[in-house]
């Protein structure tokens, strides 16, 4: 049985059995592909602004670029845009779809590429565990909560959860499903991210 998070000599600790972790690395796995950005990090945050824009440094690569769309748009040329990727990467300015989609393009692939690291520390947290601890540090904790709260927007948007009411019409009619509804699995699992992000978060407010 899954014991929620706690501070433990400094560090933050929580007990997940295998079938927890399991479903937990593979959920953060998927929501890794669907993050996963064009331009990978080089580590070199200010080369990594530069390729996000579309823009090589390399002396071989110094060709002028025939259009300013971002690169989803080039990379994937007539594909509809992955709706999850609006809950994961949100519009700055909702008001101005022409200042949005300049914003987006700037910034979109540094966003992907932080929540892509946030699910590789997590993942690597969880395949590390020892034994049925999961063990974060204070660098991994704000990290694997940012992962956990990724998967969940995820998640969420794969089962029409958008509002509140969504998710007390879902929640309504989880007791009436049958136990091998697959809506009525996905929503426990929601539930317990919900209840995990919820502990890790106590955790690192100091609260009991």
């Amino acid at each position: 049985m899954a014991r929620a998070f706690l501070m433990e000599d400094g560090r933050y600790v929580a007990v997940l059995d295998e079938t927890e972790r399991f479903m937990l690395h593979g959920l953060m796995e998927q929501t890794r592909v669907v993050l996963s950005p064009e331009v990978e990090s080089t580590g070199d945050a200010f080369a990594d602004l530069v390729a996000a824009m579309g823009v090589s440094l390399g002396q071989d690569d110094q060709e002028p670029r025939a259009s300013a769309d971002p690169p989803d748009a080039e990379a994937h040329p007539g594909e509809e845009r992955d709706p999850a990727l609006d809950r994961l990467l949100p519009d700055a300015h909702r008001g101005d779809d022409a200042v949005a989609a300049e914003f987006r393009r700037l910034t979109e692939e540094g966003l992907r590429q932080r929540k892509s690291a946030n699910l590789d520390v997590a993942m690597d947290r969880i395949a590390s565990a020892s034994g049925d601890r999961v063990e974060l540090d204070a660098v991994q904790a704000p990290a694997f909560l940012t992962a956990l709260t990724d998967v969940r927007l995820l998640l969420a948007e794969r089962m029409g959860m958008r509002t509140e009411e969504d998710a007390d019409r879902l929640h309504a009619a989880m007791e009436v499903m049958g136990d091998d509804d697959p809506l009525g699995y996905a929503m426990a699992w929601y539930d317990f991210l919900t209840w995990l992000q919820e502990t890790l978060t106590q955790a690192l407010m100091g609260e009991a």
